[in-house]
């Protein structure tokens, strides 16, 4: 056993507050790793990198002529010229079938839109739209909703009015038949900065090889952010301190990435800052949501088919119980594997009415020191041996179909 459950429940509890982007709650979460990392004799950096974002000043949906709906306005997009009309519908999918029906027309849509939707909206030449969230039964007084933003590789395409709705509010609208809606939005858009914290550990025989070992510490509005993902911090916290211990081989990149839930920024500004020094970095271990009372383990190998192979030995092994998926994860080490990094990540998933990521029920409450010490043990066990492995035994290549599905997510190749 290496991990300290206990110590790592007490990280979490700390920074189990509202951390989003630019925001001083998210500089007072680095300060509470930057802290950590100095009780362990390391001087922790921060990494300033600027992030595009919007306020949302004004935001208003109703039926012409009735019904006003409560909305939030999507950061960054295209403000109106004061309240605006236009015919309604109800695009169910993104097929040619409702596109052509949607000319015109400010339009409700069941998906959250990608840059390949979105500029299919573009084209379709739609004067707004709006997602919905949440389900049919939840109760306003126990929800919240978020407010969206339009990233950039959607707004360089183009600008629209966007909203977002309850989905008890948008089956609602539906109900009532609108003819037509009017909408106003008025959004202003700014520039903040945000920080990735970094620790580094210098090999003592290969100090030119370098592992990436990183964490977001950022969460979205109104959630703590305790399963996504403190827990992933105190995971990589662990491992500075098994390897403060236990000076490693190979040399350590300790990365706590900021504004990984506005579009992994935190990582694709490390990437790109650092891009011609990845001949030298051999692997990206990642830790992205854990401490599930009620959850499974899981490994996400963004990497030679080899390394999976590899994680089903060594769990079966140490007893460690896993499922291993040959995937892109939706977190900080596709960036890296962008970059040809061989990627791994661990997570513990929650388990079913368990998951709740992105909501005010990711609380404390739902999170064990068995929970959290179970994935940390194992990435321990797993670091230990190939930071010190007397030849790197990952191939540093990423597998064709993998690199397909890297591409895809994002979004540098469109899906057939």
């Amino acid at each position: 056993m290496y991990a300290d459950g206990k110590r790592m429940y007490d990280l979490v509890s700390r920074m189990g507050f509202v951390r989003v982007s630019g925001s001083p709650e998210e500089e007072k979460a680095a300060a509470i790793l930057m802290e950590e990392a100095k009780k362990l004799g390391f001087e922790a950096e921060k990494m300033p990198f600027e992030v595009e974002d919007g306020t949302v000043l004004k935001a208003q949906f109703r039926i012409t002529g009735g019904k006003e709906y409560t909305v939030t306005g999507y950061k960054c997009a295209k403000s109106t010229d004061g309240e605006e009309t236009a015919p309604f519908f109800y695009l169910e999918q993104f097929d040619d079938v409702c596109l052509q029906k949607a000319k015109g027309k400010f339009v409700l849509v069941n998906e959250r839109p990608n840059p390949e939707t979105y500029q299919k909206l573009l084209d379709a030449g739609v004067k707004g739209f709006m997602t919905m969230g949440g389900t049919v039964i939840d109760e306003e007084d126990k929800t919240d909703l978020d407010t969206r933003k339009l990233r950039k590789n959607m707004t360089d395409l183009g600008l629209l009015p966007a909203f977002h709705i309850r989905m008890t509010d948008a089956l609602d609208l539906l109900k009532q038949k609108p003819e037509t809606v009017s909408f106003t939005l008025e959004t202003k858009n700014h520039v903040h900065i945000s920080h990735n914290v970094l620790v580094t550990v210098k090999g003592t025989d290969f100090p030119d090889e370098i592992i990436d070992i990183g964490a977001h510490y950022d969460s979205v509005e109104f959630s703590y952010g305790v399963w996504d993902n403190a827990a992933g911090c105190a995971t990589i916290m662990e491992l500075l301190h098994y390897f403060k211990e236990n000076p490693p081989r190979r040399t350590l990149n300790f990365i706590w990435f900021g504004s990984e839930e506005l579009g992994l920024l935190g990582s694709k500004a490390y990437t790109a800052k650092y891009k011609d020094e990845f001949d030298r970095h051999v692997l990206m271990i990642n830790a992205d949501v854990g401490g599930s009372i009620l959850g499974r383990n899981q490994a996400v190998v963004t990497a030679d088919q080899s390394l999976c192979n590899y994680v089903e030995y060594l769990s079966k092994e140490v007893g460690y119980s896993t499922a291993i998926r040959h995937d892109v994860m939706s977190s900080d080490s596709t960036p890296f594997a962008d970059c040809g990094v061989p990627a791994i990540s661990f997570a513990r998933g929650g388990g079913q009415g368990m998951g709740f990521m992105h909501t005010r029920y990711d609380m404390i409450s739902l999170i064990s020191e068995e929970g959290l010490q179970v994935v940390a043990d194992f990435a321990v066990e797993f670091a230990k041996r190939l930071v010190n492995a007397e030849v790197f035994p990952v191939p540093k290549k990423i597998p064709d179909e993998i690199v397909e599905k890297v591409d895809r997510y994002l979004f540098k190749k469109k899906e057939n």
